[in-house]
C-alpha cells in the first residue's frame, strides 16, 4: 500500500492541562462519525493517559479515509491540540516520520517501537482498534 492510496491515522496529544480539551475534541469526532457528518471517519480511540507505542505522552488516535483529510485537519487545528497526522502504509517508520504532518509543536517519538518496513501492524487494526 502506498501513501497515495493509504488510509489515515491521527494521534492527538494532550497533557493534564489539556485533557478536557482532548475529551471534548474526542466527543466531537465521535458525534461527527455517528451522525454521518464525517462518513469517512471510521474509528475514534480512547484517551490513553500513558505512553502507547511510539507516543511518549497521552494521546488518542482516530482512523479515517483520505477523503476526510481536509475536514479532519480543520477540526484538529481548531482544537488547539498537537497532533501527528499520517497515512497508514506498509512502512510504519516512514508513516511516523517522512510521511507525517504535525499540527502544533512536534513531539519526539520513540521510533524504536515501530514495525520494520513491510510489517506495519497498524494496517490490520485500521478502523477496528487502537493500541
Amino acid at each position: 500500500m502506498s501513501e497515495y492510496d493509504a488510509p489515515y491515522h491521527a494521534h492527538l496529544y494532550y497533557v493534564a492541562e489539556t485533557r478536557a480539551t482532548a475529551e471534548a475534541t474526542r466527543r466531537r469526532l465521535i458525534d461527527s462519525m455517528t451522525s454521518g457528518a464525517i462518513p469517512q471517519m471510521l474509528f475514534v480511540g480512547q484517551l490513553k493517559d500513558e505512553k502507547a507505542g511510539p507516543h511518549p505522552i497521552p494521546q488518542f488516535e482516530i482512523h479515517y479515509t483520505k477523503e476526510a483529510l481536509p475536514v479532519v485537519l480543520a477540526l484538529i487545528e481548531a482544537s488547539g491540540l498537537t497532533a501527528l497526522v499520517h497515512p497508514l502504509t506498509d512502512d510504519d517508520l516512514a508513516d511516523h516520520t517522512t510521511l507525517a504532518h504535525w499540527i502544533g509543536t512536534p513531539i519526539e517519538l520513540d521510533l524504536t517501537t515501530l514495525d520494520p518496513p513491510g510489517h506495519n501492524q497498524g494496517v490490520a487494526r485500521f478502523g477496528k482498534s487502537d493500541f
